[in-house]
């Protein structure tokens, strides 16, 4: 095996998920790699994203999965080359099989802990020969040298940053390092919650009476978006799949006209006419015809009654309109340390197909620090793994020329 002198040096910036995937995807006969990590430990994020089931990716065809990102081509090549199935094949090259759940989520076979999956990616890492040094806070540069707590410099032949995103601080993902990207003349664009609750008003009394509670098998729409799924009610307003992701859609509106409307078909396994066929065939009151004929859930039917006024309500049409297309007006965010996942950084007309700065040669930047979005389903882990293998592979195809 060569010397580490001869190897070209790469300092890694961040322990996250783009981290390990890219420093156990490395060519360890041709780099020698180094992580600067600004806690006690790698992976702290990794492991939160594991609490109440560890997602690692979405099982549909490749194709369709591209779609989800927004914008959907910035990270075409990266996932056509490292796709959902190279990623379940790598795991299970490292010890961990997967499973496709009914949502057609991907999971660590049951019995394996996100921490057993860490664990892996970590042994990987030790085989690759990289170092890794602890509490060491990327402070920006020193005389285009890299500059960490209040004096240390390195210099190293190649520099990638893995710095997450600004959601979870308690992980050490705060975002706080976009001013020194800034300070260099590179354009960022400030953070903002993605995949998190969105305050609606649904009245005091609705949502005392109905916290916790699920809206099931529900489609919600914004602009030319829909999505299936779940939403939950929550005492700020909704969180759910269903609404997560219509984030993009929904922070444009709030942008442009400081509230947005999502619209909520309650029933979207049935036709209008459908509706009105099972209305008009029963002599009931109306709160029974939805509940034993239409089977709305007592949280559908309460909605209804909380958004329509009682002439609305009593509107044959006009109850079976919004029973399809339910205008919901949401007016805020939740806070961004409570989002899954945030949306902002590094402006991506700042970095090549290669992910490099075009500013700054030999600098790339790596998984959730990119202004891209996804949503929950396992689409984040899916990019970090895509960026982080495909920029590995780059590395090596550029060495050799």
């Amino acid at each position: 095996m060569e010397s580490n002198q001869t190897k070209i040096s790469i300092a890694l910036i961040g322990g996250g998920a783009s981290a390990l995937f890219f420093a156990a995807s490395i060519d360890s006969s041709k780099f020698s790699v180094t992580i600067y990590e600004k806690n006690k430990t790698l992976g702290r994020k990794f492991l939160v994203a594991g609490d109440g089931g560890f997602n690692l990716t979405h099982s549909e065809p490749i194709e369709e999965m591209i779609t989800r990102y927004s914008p959907n081509d910035f990270l075409q090549d990266a996932l056509l080359q490292f796709d959902n199935d190279s990623y379940r094949k790598w795991l299970s090259d490292l010890g961990i099989t997967t499973f496709i759940g009914s949502s057609k989520r991907v999971y660590p076979e049951k019995g394996i802990k996100p921490i057993e999956v860490l664990n892996a990616i970590l042994q990987k890492i030790k085989e690759n020969e990289v170092e890794i040094k602890y509490e060491q806070t990327w402070k920006g540069w020193k005389n285009d040298k890299l500059l960490f707590n209040s004096s240390d410099i390195v210099e190293a032949d190649i520099v990638i940053f893995s710095l997450g995103g600004a959601s979870w601080e308690v992980t050490g993902s705060d975002g706080s390092w976009l001013r020194n990207f800034e300070e260099k003349g590179i354009n960022t664009v400030p953070f903002q919650a993605s995949n998190c609750a969105y305050e609606v008003d649904l009245g005091k009394g609705f949502i005392n009476q109905h916290e916790g509670k699920p809206l099931k098998n529900i489609a919600a729409s914004c602009g030319d978006k829909t999505q299936k799924g779940e939403l939950v009610i929550t005492q700020f307003g909704l969180e759910g799949n269903a609404i997560y992701a219509l984030s993009p859609e929904i922070r444009k509106q709030l942008s442009n006209d400081k509230e947005a409307t999502i619209f909520i078909d309650l029933k979207p396994t049935l036709s209008l006419i459908d509706l009105q066929q099972k209305f008009n065939s029963s002599s009931k009151n109306r709160t029974s015809i939805l509940r034993e004929k239409i089977k709305l859930s007592k949280v559908q039917v309460a909605m209804l009654k909380s958004t329509l006024s009682k002439e609305e309500f009593l509107d044959d049409v006009i109850l079976l309109q919004k029973i399809k297309q339910l205008p919901i007006k949401i007016t805020d965010l939740a806070p961004i340390d409570e989002a899954i996942s945030t949306v902002g950084g590094i402006t991506l007309s700042e970095v090549d197909a290669s992910f490099q700065l075009k500013k700054m040669p030999n600098h790339y930047c790596i998984g959730e620090m990119l202004d891209y979005d996804a949503p929950t389903g396992g689409y984040l882990l899916q990019a970090c793994y895509s960026t982080a293998k495909f920029l590995a592979q780059e590395l090596s195809i550029k060495e050799q020329f």
